[in-house]
């Protein structure tokens, strides 16, 4: 239901901007640009998507792993095997060279593609692809929605998993059986070990859990292809005094943040509201990018997707968008702390949709 309404939507914006063909590119890191058009998630190697605005969907596909199961999971997709995929797409493009064609990202497009002497001419349609990500249906919201109860169910897994003496990627293998049986196949997951010799977090290494650790995650299961997000930090054993006054910073600027978050106001206006929290407590040279990457970020069918809560991006809030505001950072007193709850704009401000207790937990020692 939820790939035949892209569809739709897709086409409907394509004639509504004189669009004929839209060139969707997608690989194993970001491949929502490839799903939005294609329903189909790439695992494998790289995929590019020809939708025409009559609503037909052709998808070529460098790996012959990917288009077996392209051709059971993406059923009303046409798919096709391409060792050299641009010279395929390109050869699919030239019977279209009179037509007006876009793609998206077209940053990312294969640089062929994109050469003068080609027949055709591609277009960026990255805007046009970007407003439909951003944008959510009801029913992309209601996918949502269920992620976000998924991911405060699993931090509970995780609470439970940590134990001094566990290697990180034994924490996580745990999270991902809890998930696989809630029926959730996707889940873009780092995690964090130790004290303020910890600058930010990583996929699972085999660092032992130790007494005294601070040990942090995000966590982003997805439902339906659509990730929600959610951000906590906890102690092993007693937190400390100087742990419980940094993490008291972190609730303070993410309560911020989130009260920022309004139809009208810019994702520059969030992030500074979460900043100003960490300038004012003296601290404003973590909120840098020698320090920390985003504010927060737009969730959907990619685990950290537009717009990015961000002082320089000035992207519009509209209803309907999907957000996690995280003040994730470095603390000199006490390492990397994070904390985030995912979020739906609404028309008189935000839903907030993780509930998990915005607190320092602590596991036995």
């Amino acid at each position: 239901m939820l790939a035949e309404q892209r569809r739709q939507r897709l086409a409907a914006a394509m004639r509504e901007a004189g669009i004929d063909h839209m060139v969707l590119y997608g690989n194993a890191w970001q491949g929502d640009y490839l799903r939005y058009g294609a329903d189909f998630g790439i695992l494998e190697g790289h995929g590019i998507a020809v939708v025409a605005a009559d609503g037909v969907v052709e998808l070529f596909l460098d790996s012959a792993t990917e288009v077996e199961r392209a051709e059971l999971e993406a059923a009303q997709v046409q798919v096709h095997f391409a060792a050299d995929i641009a010279r395929a797409v390109g050869t699919r493009l030239d019977r279209a060279a009179n037509d007006r064609i876009a793609a998206a990202p077209r940053r990312f497009v294969p640089r062929w593609l994109l050469e003068p002497e080609r027949n055709f001419a591609l277009a960026d349609g990255t805007a046009l692809l970007d407003q439909l990500l951003m944008h959510k249906t009801a029913g992309e919201l209601a996918a949502i929605r269920r992620a976000a109860r998924i991911a405060d169910e699993a931090y509970g897994e995780f609470r439970r998993a940590v134990r001094p003496g566990r290697r990180q990627y034994e924490i996580v293998a745990d999270i991902e059986s809890h998930l696989r049986r809630r029926g959730c196949p996707d889940n873009f997951m780092i995690i964090g070990s130790g004290g303020k010799d910890v600058f930010g977090m990583t996929p699972p290494s085999e660092r032992r859990i130790a007494a005294g650790d601070l040990v942090t995650t995000e966590l982003t299961p997805a439902v339906e292809g659509y990730f929600a997000q959610i951000c906590r930090t906890l102690v092993v054993g007693k937190a400390s005094a100087s742990q419980r006054r940094a993490f008291d910073v972190y609730v303070e600027a993410l309560e911020a943040g989130i009260a920022a978050v309004r139809p009208g106001a810019r994702a520059a206006d969030v992030a500074r509201a979460e900043n100003d929290v960490f300038r004012k407590h003296g601290l404003g040279e973590y909120t840098t990018s020698q320090w920390t990457r985003v504010r927060g970020h737009g969730m959907g069918l990619f685990a950290d997707s537009k717009p990015h809560i961000l002082e320089d991006v000035n992207t519009v809030l509209e209803s309907g968008m999907a957000l996690i505001v995280h003040p994730n950072t470095y603390h000199p007193d006490a390492g990397y702390i994070v904390l985030g709850d995912a979020l739906v704009v609404t028309d008189r401000g935000c839903e907030v949709l993780c509930r998990t207790p915005r607190e320092l937990f602590e596991v036995a020692a």
